[in-house]
């Protein structure tokens, strides 16, 4: 079952400080309390690519028979899906990396618990103006995520690819863009809502490099002839889970974790993503 909620992100970059988030695997019993022949609902918020797939890929496939039905509401912002777990709209959602969630919980209080990593939506470096990141010229325009934890990332794989140099967990484009030591180009370093820079990069002309999220990259159906650069998938920190509010380890919500661990699931991915804008993670 598939909802839509078509939602402008509010935020505005600034540098958080990062925590440790762990992790908790689901307790219940699920088999002994799910019902094929009634299935629970289970109302779970996600990014409509690829984390809505996959959820509507498990509702029409395996779900039903595993007791569950996955009540799917889509989310095109970053910051609702948390504040409504945390209200109780959402049984559980499936959007967000580790260190995001750890910046959510010290900076909102927001008590949540979370599965093993599904998935890695790799950051990737597009241009329209070069052919290789070595051909990027001075004083360039570089526009990434304005969300400080994936702006990281972002400027992580700008260095990788040589644009950038000695980056630290508390850098931004704000405090990078000036410091020639870090920034030997002057590269022009802005930001904007992650949903907005692929638009950005694709209508811009002033726009010479975007760092563009794995899921807007499938969404807005990039030119993959374009990458400068990608994070690796090896050993990334960044994957994407399902998290619920502690202490409330349903059997939907067990039920619903082992799936997204399925290798039905792992084949999914493999198939339905085969450029490498998503990658199995388990």
């Amino acid at each position: 079952m598939r909802k839509k909620l078509a939602l402008a992100i509010t935020g505005v970059a600034t540098a958080f400080a990062l925590t440790a988030c762990g992790s908790s695997e689901p307790t219940a019993d699920a088999a002994a309390t799910l019902d094929p022949a009634n299935p629970t609902v289970i109302k779970v918020g996600a990014s409509p690519v690829p984390q809505a797939d996959i959820l509507n890929f498990i509702d029409e496939n395996l779900a039903q028979e595993a007791g569950i039905d996955i009540d799917v509401v889509e989310y095109d912002d970053y910051v609702l899906p948390n504040t409504s777990l945390a209200d109780g709209s959402l049984d559980a959602n499936y959007f967000q990396t580790e260190a995001y969630l750890a910046t959510e919980m010290k900076e909102k209080g927001y008590e949540f618990a979370h599965g093993a990593g599904v998935h890695v939506e790799p950051m990737t470096v597009f241009s329209k103006k070069f052919d290789n990141a070595e051909d990027v010229t001075e004083g360039t325009t570089v526009l990434l995520n304005n969300d400080p934890v994936n702006q990281i990332r972002g400027m992580r794989v700008l260095e990788e690819a040589g644009l950038l140099k000695n980056i630290a967990d508390d850098d931004s484009v704000l405090t990078v863009e000036g410091d020639k030591e870090k920034n030997p180009l002057g590269l022009v370093l802005k930001d904007a809502n992650a949903e907005q820079v692929p638009q950005y990069y694709m209508s811009d002309d002033s726009i010479g490099v975007a760092v563009i999220n794995g899921n807007f990259i499938v969404q807005a159906k990039l030119n993959k002839d374009e990458i400068l650069a990608q994070e690796s998938g090896e050993n990334n920190p960044n994957a994407n889970f399902l998290t619920w509010r502690d202490g409330e380890e349903t059997p939907a919500i067990a039920k619903l974790e082992e799936l997204l661990h399925s290798d039905e699931v792992r084949d999914y991915i493999e198939k339905t993503w085969n450029d490498g804008s998503v990658i199995a993670a388990f």
